[in-house]
C-alpha cells in the first residue's frame, strides 16, 4: 500500500478541474470507489439531495466539495450520456483500462509514481478509519471487518480494529429496516440465516447443520426440538428449494457446494447487517426478540398483570430458562416500554410511577396531604412497601423530607425551594429569571 501525498493530490485535482482524469481521481480518493465502480457509475446513482453515491452494495456519503464539483460537471453536460466518467475527446464512456491510464498519467505528473489507482481507495479507507468506527467504515466501503483488520490495521496507530459491539442497553430492533434487508437479501445465505434466526430462533450452529430432510412443511424437526415456521420463512425456504433442490444441507457455498462453516456464515450476516445500517444488531439480539414474540413475552406480561409485578427468578421458572436469558428478555421488554423496572421487580408501565418521577410524586403528595406513612407512598407509586425504603432514605439524606416517628413530612428546604420557583418569572426576552 502506497499512500499518496496530500499536497500532491490537491495539486492534481486543481490541474484536472473538469476533465475525465479529475473525475477519476476524485471518485477514487474522495469517495473510495473501485475502478469498475467508477467506470459503471451513472448520474442516477449520484444522490445530490442526500449527498451520497448509491452503489448496488452500499451508500457512500460525499462531502459538500465533491457534491458541488459533480453538480457543476453534470450541469455542463448535454445529458445525452448517463455515465459520469466520459472521454474528453468524444464524450463516450471509458473502458477500465483507459481509466487506469488517465489516473497513472495524472499521478506521475505530480511525482506520485509509486501510487496506483487502488491506493487512492485504500487511502480513503484509512482516512475514514482514523475518524470513524469500523462499522461505519465497513458500511460505506463494503470491506468486511476481517478485511479491515488484515489490510489496514497495521497502518493505524492502534494496530487493531476492534470488532466488538459495546453498548449500554439492549438493542432496539428497527423492524422496517430489518424487513427491507430481508427483502433485499432474498434467499441468499445471509438472508436465509437472518430469517431462521429472527423468525424461527435458530442458533448459528443449528443453521449451518440444517438439512432439507429436517424441513417438513411448516415445521423444522431439529434433533432436540421442533420449530414452527412463519409464512415468510416457509416461503423463502421454498424459493431456495426450487432453485437449489431439496437434498443435503440447506445452505451450501455457491462454488464448492459444501456446507458453510459457522465463521464464514457469521461474517456474511454481519456484513449484510452493516450494509443495511444495522451496525449494533447481532444474531443474539434477533434470537431474543424471536423468543419474546413467540410466547415468552405474552407469558411474562400475563404474570405481571395477574400478580402486579414479576421478578427474574419468576421468569426463569415460568419459561424454564437460565437467569441470564431471563434477564435479557426482561431488559428487552423494558427497552421496548412493555415493562418498567423498579429495583428487582418489573411492573406494567400503567400501574407504576417510573423511578425518575418517584421523588416528584412523593413531594407533591406530601405538600397536598401534609404527611404520609410508608404504606401511603407504596400505594402512590404502585410498588411494594419494602421498595419505598431506598427512595425515602435518599430523600431524608438530602433534606427533602424529615421523619416524625412513622410519618414522613415535607421539609422546610423543599417548601422554600418551591416558593422560590413560584416567585421566579422570566426577565425580558433573555430567558433569565428574576425575583419580584
Amino acid at each position: 500500500m502506497n499512500r499518496p501525498d496530500e499536497g500532491a493530490m490537491e495539486q492534481a485535482l486543481r490541474e484536472n478541474s473538469g476533465n475525465a482524469a479529475g473525475t477519476v481521481l476524485r471518485l477514487a480518493w474522495l469517495a473510495g470507489l473501485l475502478r469498475d465502480e467508477i467506470q459503471r457509475l451513472t448520474w442516477e446513482q449520484v444522490d445530490f439531495l442526500d449527498g451520497a453515491i448509491v452503489l448496488p452494495d452500499r451508500k457512500v456519503p460525499i462531502g459538500r466539495e465533491l457534491s458541488d464539483w459533480l453538480q457543476a460537471l453534470r450541469d455542463g453536460r448535454d445529458r445525452s450520456q448517463e455515465a459520469v466518467v466520459l472521454s474528453d475527446r468524444d464524450q463516450k464512456p471509458l473502458t477500465p483500462q483507459s481509466i487506469s491510464r488517465l489516473a497513472r498519467a495524472a499521478l506521475d505528473k505530480q511525482g506520485q509514481t509509486e501510487v496506483r489507482l487502488i491506493d487512492l481507495r485504500h487511502d480513503f479507507v484509512l482516512r475514514q478509519l482514523e475518524e470513524h468506527d469500523w462499522q461505519y467504515v465497513s458500511r460505506i466501503t463494503g470491506v468486511e471487518a476481517a478485511g479491515l483488520n488484515v489490510h489496514f490495521a497495521e497502518h493505524l496507530e492502534e494496530k487493531k480494529i476492534s470488532t466488538r459491539i459495546h453498548r449500554g442497553e439492549s438493542a432496539q430492533i428497527d423492524e422496517f429496516a430489518l424487513g427491507k434487508l430481508l427483502r433485499a437479501e432474498g434467499d441468499s445465505p445471509a438472508g436465509i440465516a437472518l430469517w431462521l434466526t429472527w423468525q424461527a430462533g435458530l442458533r448459528l450452529e443449528e443453521i449451518v447443520a440444517l438439512t432439507w430432510d429436517q424441513v417438513r412443511g411448516d415445521r423444522l424437526c431439529l434433533s432436540q426440538r421442533e420449530v414452527a415456521l412463519t409464512g415468510g420463512t416457509k416461503k423463502i425456504l421454498e424459493d431456495l428449494a426450487q432453485r437449489e433442490g431439496r437434498e443435503g444441507p440447506v445452505l451450501t457455498a455457491p462454488r464448492s457446494r459444501q456446507p458453510y462453516d459457522r465463521t464464514r456464515l457469521s461474517k456474511l450476516v454481519r456484513a449484510a447487517l452493516i450494509r443495511a445500517g444495522l451496525d449494533n444488531l447481532t444474531l443474539r439480539d434477533l434470537r431474543v426478540d424471536c423468543a419474546l414474540r413467540s410466547g415468552g413475552e405474552g407469558q411474562i406480561l400475563s404474570q405481571a398483570r395477574r400478580q402486579g409485578w414479576i421478578t427474574r427468578n419468576e421468569v426463569c421458572a415460568l419459561l424454564d430458562v437460565s437467569r441470564t436469558t431471563a434477564y435479557n428478555r426482561l431488559k428487552q421488554l423494558v427497552s421496548r416500554g412493555r415493562l418498567t423496572q423498579v429495583g428487582a421487580r418489573y411492573y406494567l408501565p400503567e400501574n407504576v410511577v417510573p423511578p425518575e418521577k418517584q421523588e416528584a410524586a412523593v413531594l407533591e403528595y406530601l405538600e397536598r396531604e401534609g404527611f404520609a406513612y410508608r404504606q401511603d407512598v407504596a400505594r402512590l407509586l404502585g410498588i411494594g412497601v419494602s421498595q419505598c425504603r431506598p427512595l425515602l432514605q435518599r430523600m431524608l439524606a438530602e433534606g427533602r423530607i424529615f421523619q416524625e416517628r412513622q410519618r414522613y413530612i415535607l421539609s422546610s428546604k423543599s417548601l422554600s425551594r418551591k416558593e422560590e420557583d413560584g416567585r421566579a418569572v422570566p426577565a425580558g426576552g433573555e430567558g433569565e429569571k428574576r425575583e419580584v
